[in-house]
């Protein structure tokens, strides 16, 4: 289940990170997938068989075969129910603002339907996606709807931009009065533009890159240890990097690493 990536046009490329398609037999599918936080919303449209959600309470549900993902704060369970086919729309962090219908914060944690989000339009782009025959079709049906939608660039906030880089440089190491002073406003103005156009504080967007970027590590087999890990990382100590680990993923370093790396988990390395 290795994904394959694509390219944004040039016109969406400060709003779209990339696009990317997951194929595989049901046979060759893991039980369950945990989806890491990472950062960004995810338009997505499963032209194989639908997805199963498994929330941490509550009973099971069925999700959509086009949707949008809100931002995640915490490990998102999916099973699939059979032959998997997945094309997703990857925003940047700040990405998705010019296009949502919905406050940003109100689809935390949340699977939003196309219909919910565009109306009569989300119907339409979702059944052209997933009745497209190829990934380029798929990627040419999607750009015209979000260019079609992408009328006003002043949207972008290049305090919370300039932030952003800021955060992914440091690999989430920068903490809200450093990333506050560094783009001269004041720390709650900027945890308010967050919440409006990521969905995030500056606090959970830096855990979510440090968790990220501690995850590639783990999974390049380079670590000598898990204690080096969570230094390497600037962890506070050692129950600081348990504690962040277990509540992106649902589980400690130790059972993660413990069991082979045998988990499938779904993310890329960095936002």
């Amino acid at each position: 289940m290795i994904p394959k990536i694509f390219e944004p046009n040039s016109e969406l490329a400060e709003f779209v990170k990339c696009y990317w398609t997951l194929e595989s037999a049901k046979e060759d599918t893991p039980l369950k997938n945990t989806i890491v936080p990472d950062g960004t919303m995810k338009l997505i449209f499963h032209y194989g068989d639908s997805y199963k959600h498994h929330p941490n309470s509550g009973e099971s549900i069925i999700l959509p075969k086009c949707f949008l993902i809100g931002q995640l704060t915490r490990p998102y369970v999916v099973e699939p129910l059979g032959i998997t086919g997945s094309f997703v729309v990857r925003f940047h962090p700040n990405g998705f603002l010019p296009f949502s219908t919905i406050p940003i914060k109100e689809m935390e944690n949340t699977a939003v339907s196309l219909d919910k989000l565009f109306g009569k339009d989300g119907e339409e782009i979702g059944e052209k996606i997933l009745n497209a025959n190829s990934t380029s079709e798929r990627i040419k049906f999607i750009e015209t709807f979000l260019l079609e939608r992408l009328t006003d660039k002043q949207t972008i906030d290049y305090v919370v931009k300039s932030t952003i880089e800021t955060i992914l440089i440091a690999n989430g190491h920068s903490s809200v009065n450093e990333l506050s002073q560094q783009n001269k406003i004041n720390r709650r103005q900027l945890t308010r533009k967050f919440s409006s156009v990521i969905g995030l504080s500056p606090k959970q967007l830096s855990k979510t890159v440090r968790i990220q970027a501690t995850l590639k590590k783990l999974l390049s087999k380079e670590v000598a240890s898990l204690t080096d890990l969570a230094y390497e990382n600037e962890y506070f100590d050692q129950a600081h990097f348990i504690k962040d680990f277990k509540e992106f993923t649902g589980l400690t370093p130790k059972e993660f690493y413990g069991e082979d790396l045998k988990m499938s988990l779904i993310f890329d390395g960095k936002v």
